[in-house]
C-alpha cells in the first residue's frame, strides 16, 4: 500500500504517511488518528537454535499487533535477512487495513525471523520454526493472533507452528495458524486465491472502464505463482496475453501468447527466455506494451516514474506488494489510468486465510465451489466499496481504499471506546 520513490528505506514512515493522508481526507478525530498511527504491541525475541554442526546460533524474531478492535490479529511470518522491526510494523498496519477493506473480522499482525533460510537444512529450519513459535506463543492463538505464510515460509512452516502450539496445549489446535497442508486443516482453493481475487478486481475494473475482457490485450510483469495462475484465468475469460516478463527477461507476441505453453515452459526452465511462439523484448519495454490491462505481479517498486510515462494500459492491477512508486502513482493518476491498489488487488489470499480459520473453528469444511463463490462475492463487494468512495470523494482508487479501511477501523474503535 505504501510506495516510496526509490529504495524502501522508510517503510514504516511511508505506511504512517498513507494513514495521515486518509485521516486528513476523512477529517478523522486527532485522538483517533494517534491511536491508529502506532502498533498496539510489539515483541522482539532472541532465541538459540542447535545447528547441524553442533554449534548454537542466536536468531532475532518479531511479532507485532497493530490494531485488534475488529477482531483477532492475523498476518504473515517472514524469514528474511533484511527483515526489520519497521518493516514488520508497516505490514502489520497494512494488514489491519486489508482486513477492514475485505470486511473480515481481523486486525493486523506481522512477524518473522532475521535469517537466510536457504542456508538452513530442513532440520535446522524446523528447529528455528518451533523455537520461534514457542517464543511468540504469549501473543498467538486462534482467538488472539493467527499467523499465516509470507516470504520464504509455506505450508510446511505453518504445519510445524501448528504442531508446536498444539503440543503446548496438549491437543490439536488447527485454527492456531492458516496456510496449512490440506491434510491437517488447510483449505481448498489456497493456490489460486490471490490470483482469483486479482481477477475479480480486474473484471470489475474492466466493466468500470468499458473494456471487454474477451479480446482485451494483457501484459504481465512477474510470472510466478500469482502471475501465471492469473494469466490462465484471464486466458479462460478470452483475454489475449501479449507480453510476459520475469525478473530478468521478457517476451511478446502481439497475436497472443499460448498461456498453457507459457506456464509449462517457465515451470520447466524457470525463465521466459526461449518461450515457444514468442519473440524476445527488452524487459523494460513491457511497461509500454500496447495493451488495455497491465498486471504487476513481481517484486516491489517495478513501476517507476520513467515506466509510468511509457504506459499505454488503461488499467494497472497491482497483484503484488508495493509494485508502484509514489511518483509513478501520481503520473498514472494524472493520466487517468485506473490503478487497482495492492491492498485491494492482493486481498484474495487474505480472505482465504479467514475461510481456513472459520472452517477449522467449526471443524466443518467447504467445497471448492463454495469457497470460490464466497471469495468472488467478497472481492467484488470490496472493489465496489472502494470505487464508490473514489467517485464520491474524487480521489484515486489507492486513496479511496485507504479511506474505506481507515473509516471502518476507526468506527470499530469508537464504538468499543477506550479502556478504562
Amino acid at each position: 500500500m505504501f510506495a516510496p520513490d526509490a529504495v524502501d528505506d522508510d517503510v514504516w514512515g511511508s505506511a504512517q504517511r498513507a494513514l495521515d493522508t486518509a485521516a486528513d481526507r476523512l477529517n478523522l478525530d486527532a485522538g483517533m488518528h494517534l491511536v491508529l498511527r502506532e502498533p498496539k504491541r510489539e515483541l522482539i525475541v532472541h532465541f538459540p537454535v542447535h545447528m547441524d554442526d553442533g554449534t548454537v546460533k542466536v536468531f532475532t524474531g518479531y511479532r507485532v499487533h497493530h490494531n485488534l478492535n475488529r477482531g483477532a490479529a492475523t498476518g504473515g511470518v517472514r524469514y528474511s535477512e533484511d527483515l526489520t522491526r519497521d518493516l514488520v510494523r508497516a505490514f502489520a498496519m497494512v494488514n489491519t487495513w486489508k482486513a477492514a477493506l475485505a470486511q473480515i473480522p481481523y486486525g493486523g499482525a506481522m512477524g518473522g525471523v532475521i535469517v537466510n533460510p536457504r542456508l538452513l537444512s530442513d532440520k535446522e529450519r524446523e528447529g528455528l520454526t518451533r523455537r520461534y513459535a514457542t517464543e511468540i506463543g504469549v501473543m498467538v492463538g486462534p482467538d488472539r493472533d493467527i499467523p499465516m505464510p509470507d516470504v520464504n515460509t509455506g505450508s510446511q512452516t505453518m504445519a510445524w507452528m501448528m504442531d508446536t502450539f498444539s503440543m503446548h496445549h496438549g491437543y490439536t489446535v488447527a485454527a492456531s495458524v492458516t496456510g496449512k497442508p490440506l491434510a491437517i486443516g488447510g483449505t481448498r482453493g489456497r493456490r489460486e486465491a490471490t490470483s482469483r481475487g486479482a481477477f475479480r478486481c480486474i473484471a470489475a475494473a474492466a466493466r468500470c472502464r468499458g473494456v471487454g475482457l474477451s479480446g482485451a490485450r494483457v501484459a504481465i510483469q512477474g510470472f510466478g505463482r500469482v502471475g501465471s495462475v492469473l494469466a490462465e484465468m484471464l486466458d479462460q475469460a478470452g483475454a489475449r496475453v501479449v507480453a510476459i516478463a520475469d525478473d530478468h527477461d521478457a517476451v511478446q507476441n502481439t497475436a497472443g501468447i499460448p498461456v498453457s505453453g507459457a506456464v509449462d515452459h517457465v515451470q520447466a526452465h524457470d525463465t521466459v527466455t526461449g518461450m515457444p511462439d514468442t519473440e524476445p523484448m527488452a524487459r523494460t519495454d513491457i511497461f509500454g506494451a500496447d495493451c488495455e490491462i497491465f498486471v504487476s505481479a513481481g517484486v516491489q517498486h517495478q513501476v517507476t516514474a520513467e515506466m509510468a510515462e511509457t504506459m499505454r494500459a488503461r488499467i494497472v492491477a497491482e497483484a503484488s506488494n508495493s509494485p508502484t512508486t509514489h511518483e509513478a502513482d501520481r503520473i498514472l493518476a494524472d493520466r487517468d489510468v485506473l490503478v487497482i491498489p495492492d491492498i485491494l488487488c492482493t486481498a484474495g489470499g487474505f480472505v482465504l486465510a479467514y475461510f481456513e480459520w472459520v472452517q477449522d473453528m467449526q471443524s466443518f469444511f467447504w467445497s471448492e465451489n463454495e469457497i470460490n463463490g464466497e471469495l468472488d462475492r467478497r472481492m467484488e463487494d470490496a472493489f465496489a466499496g472502494v470505487l464508490a468512495m473514489s467517485q464520491a470523494k474524487g480521489v484515486d482508487m489507492r486513496g479511496a481504499a485507504m479511506m474505506v479501511a481507515v473509516e471502518r477501523v476507526a468506527d470499530a474503535t469508537t464504538r468499543r471506546g477506550l479502556y478504562p
